[in-house]
């Protein structure tokens, strides 16, 4: 069993410290805008003070991993269109549309009954390999991917579109779940390789469930931003990986 860090006012303080300090020193690095960074040290602090040093190293994973795929054939993908705004950097809608969830399961799990704990890591690791899967699958598919469809009728589609996937990009979102469960495994969090699977099966199926929202939903409406619709996706993960829990299976 995963234990939490002591919840007082000095470890609080230290996670701020901590955070501001390395936030400080990160910051020239192209993975985030200027206001990314401080939203960044934000979470950063959140996970920290609730999650100790565990939750706060996941979620840096996922980020240098994210960015690094972003940036895989970044140059043709700027040269079709398809490349992410600002260099590939990611600004505050970018931090919360990824990471609210998670952090809300973190600031839950800091004042559950201990019961409760293992649910709620599971809940908070399957939301992060949602995100990671979702990533690898965007970028490695609008690169690689030969053949793109549209998930709910499988019509051919131009690379780039909402809804549309490919084979390449399917298989990359299971890469990239199973590396942010592999990551969730390493620093603690979940405990078992059976679990592992389950997040990364939880994270791939939230990730092929965003691409039908945005097939449908997201383009017939135009105020269901992609941060929203990240954020969604990463709830839907939390809740089958919550449910899967309750049931004993995970």
């Amino acid at each position: 069993m995963t234990l939490l860090p002591p919840q007082d006012p000095i470890h609080w303080l230290f996670a701020l410290a901590l955070n501001a300090l390395l936030i400080a020193l990160a910051q020239r690095a192209p993975l985030l805008t200027p206001s990314g960074w401080v939203h960044a040290g934000i979470l950063g602090t959140v996970l920290w003070g609730s999650l100790g040093w565990r939750g706060w190293l996941a979620v840096v994973a996922y980020l240098v991993m994210g960015s690094l795929v972003t940036r895989l054939g970044l140059r043709r993908k700027q040269e079709r269109g398809l490349a992410e705004g600002r260099g590939g950097r990611r600004g505050p809608e970018n931090v919360w549309g990824s990471a609210l969830v998670g952090a809300v399961l973190a600031l839950i799990a800091t004042h559950a009954p201990s019961r409760w704990l293992e649910p709620l890591l599971l809940g908070f690791a399957a939301s992060f390999s949602a995100k990671l899967a979702d990533t690898f699958g965007s970028e490695i598919g609008k690169r690689w991917g030969r053949h793109t469809v549209l998930i709910t009728t499988f019509q051919a589609a131009p690379a780039g579109t909402e809804g549309a996937v490919s084979l390449e990009g399917t298989a990359a979102s299971l890469l990239g779940g199973l590396l942010m469960a592999l990551v969730m495994l390493a620093v603690g969090l979940i405990h078992r390789p059976a679990t592992v699977v389950m997040v990364a099966a939880v994270g791939l199926l939230a990730t092929l469930a965003e691409s039908v929202l945005g097939a449908t939903l997201q383009r017939r409406l135009k105020w269901l931003s992609n941060e929203m619709v990240n954020g969604l996706q990463t709830l839907l993960a939390a809740l089958l990986a919550l449910t899967l829990a309750h049931q004993g299976l995970a």
